[in-house]
């Protein structure tokens, strides 16, 4: 199951349809995107950690996060991917030791960021591709044949220009990654000029005006994921929910469907 999971989740991302990724952060969540339709789904680190009480970025116990990202697994039938944001390590030997982990817990893939949080910059570029050659070695040498890494390119959040960001996103593949990320890239110019110059699937995130998938297609991007977008909704709803009973005194508008 898991290989085939592999195999499928691989194939998703070179369909003729935009692969729409739904993230959950707990399995009710998983359930309900597998529920509405959706093919494969990806974790988001944002809404776990939230969901804990926490902050993103690796503010949470790894093997915390693993537990989470096991029980989405095992509640879905469709292919899962999982965000580990940097690696939660600045040791590179660690680093893949902590994607090989997150391997046996039968995901067909990762999210890998080049923003390590500890620093201000991005991974050194060289250090970055070696990074990424010696986790495609090791999950290879694991029987991990076509495990789908995908590299996020963080250029635009460090005001780097455009030409920074597919001269990454090229390196990247090119040491094994299976396909990029690219957060707030959203300029229909800017997503065109990734996606012909970059010979790998290129996923973009929603955002605010950046929301239409069948647009996106014809723009070249093969994956398009909700992120954290799912669960703000949901906390929003909670909040103003919970905020209105309170005021009001009153239970009735949880019967309202």
């Amino acid at each position: 199951m898991v290989m085939n999971h592999i195999h499928q989740f691989k194939e998703l991302h070179h369909s003729e349809e935009i692969l729409l990724l739904g993230n959950a952060w707990d399995p009710l969540s998983a359930l309900a995107l597998e529920k509405a339709g959706f093919r494969a789904i990806g974790t988001t680190s944002g809404g776990i950690a939230k969901s804990l009480g926490y902050n993103d970025g690796e503010q949470i116990d790894f093997d915390v996060h693993l537990g989470i990202i096991k029980s989405i697994v095992n509640s879905v039938k469709i292919p899962v991917s999982a965000d580990i944001e940097s690696g939660y390590s600045d040791n590179a030997d660690a680093i893949i030791d902590n994607v090989l982990r997150t391997a046996d817990l039968g995901v067909a893939g990762i999210n890998i960021e080049d923003s390590p949080k500890n620093q201000s910059e991005l991974r050194e570029l060289v250090k970055h591709c070696d990074l990424l050659s010696r986790m495609r070695t090791a999950l290879e040498n694991n029987g991990y044949h076509e495990f789908y890494i995908n590299a996020r390119v963080d250029t635009l959040f460090k005001k780097q220009g455009l030409t920074e960001t597919i001269d990454r996103a090229k390196a990247y593949v090119e040491s094994g990654a299976s396909g990029v990320f690219i957060p707030l890239l959203r300029e229909d110019d800017e997503i065109r000029a990734v996606a012909e110059q970059v010979s790998a699937p290129l996923n973009v995130a929603s955002l605010p005006g950046l929301t239409n998938g069948h647009k996106l297609k014809e723009l070249g991007v093969k994956r398009f994921s909700l992120a954290a977008a799912l669960f703000i909704k949901m906390q929003a709803f909670l909040e103003t929910s919970a905020s209105q009973v309170f005021e009001n005194q009153d239970t009735s508008l949880l019967y309202v469907r």
